[in-house]
């Protein structure tokens, strides 16, 4: 049976990128299945996201050919087999409806992950983990707990061998120090009014503006709080015989939505970094 990969890469554009990257994987008895590119003329940058499929090579003597290979063309390149799910960590604090439904999709066979861990702040949803059979770790944090708290966040999160790690409303701002540690493998959800309506109950001061538009953005985490590169959003309108309860609601169902949608293209390797926005090859 042939094991099927997918190579992700970008380089400085220059004739015959795509010509040679094919060429490299037909000489090693590579079928490509699926293939994307994307020339950033801003930047000169070239991107692309190949699935192949493979025998005759394995994955470890790929990624030592690939090596070689891409050295003149300068890549930037990672190569995943598609044979295991993406070993994930969720992290909530007391709003679980992003939490209920990751577990859900990723049960139903609709999001290529390994749940390994939940982290939490607070003990509310260890029965909704215990439900899924995914251990729950309950560490509280405060002012003066912080740093000994994430360095058990840590812990959990390396112990579990995470690639990816989902802040499914976790309402605690990470220190420098840990989004460094998780750059380019954590995932943050929050209404996207941002700077607007910061703080607390932002929908109920949206409804008091009298907004037309509420919507969600899942970003990736960074030390700069909620200016991650952007990897999805979206947006419902509200009217105004809408109560502050009903964006609440339709806010929720954004957030699930759109953190649903950055988790997947994440766990199936289409969102590519370029500087401070993304690449999706969905």
């Amino acid at each position: 049976m042939n094991h099927a990969y997918i190579l992700t890469l970008s380089c400085p554009d220059r004739p015959g990128i795509v010509h040679a990257v094919s060429g490299f994987l037909l000489e090693r008895g590579g079928n490509i299945e699926e293939a994307a590119q994307y020339n950033d003329h801003d930047t000169g940058l070239f991107f692309m996201r190949v699935q192949f499929a493979c025998d005759q090579l394995t994955f470890d003597d790929l990624k030592l050919q690939l090596k070689f290979f891409a050295e003149p063309f300068k890549m930037a390149w990672k190569l995943h087999s598609t044979e295991s799910n993406m070993r994930t960590v969720l992290m909530v604090s007391r709003d679980g409806h992003c939490l209920n439904d990751l577990l859900f999709r990723w049960k139903s066979g609709l999001l290529p992950l390994d749940v390994r861990a939940i982290i939490s702040n607070h003990r509310d949803f260890y029965q909704l983990a215990a439900s899924y059979n995914v251990p729950f770790h309950h560490i509280p944090v405060t002012s003066a707990t912080k740093a000994q708290a994430e360095a058990r966040q840590y812990e959990v999160i390396e112990a579990e061998g995470a690639e990816l790690v989902v802040l499914a409303r976790y309402m605690q701002i990470l220190s420098d120090d840990l989004c460094r540690k998780l750059a380019g493998r954590a995932i943050n959800i929050h209404h996207s009014m941002l700077p607007s309506f910061k703080g607390a109950k932002p929908y109920h001061q949206a409804h008091d503006r009298g907004v037309k538009v509420i919507g969600a953005t899942a970003h990736y985490v960074t030390s700069d709080l909620d200016e991650g590169p952007i990897i999805e959003q979206d947006v419902t309108r509200v009217e105004h015989k809408d109560t502050a309860e009903h964006l609440v609601a339709r806010g929720k169902d954004t957030e699930s939505r759109v953190l649903a949608r950055a988790v997947k293209w994440h766990s199936e390797h289409r969102v590519l970094l370029n500087g401070h926005k993304t690449v999706i090859f969905k």
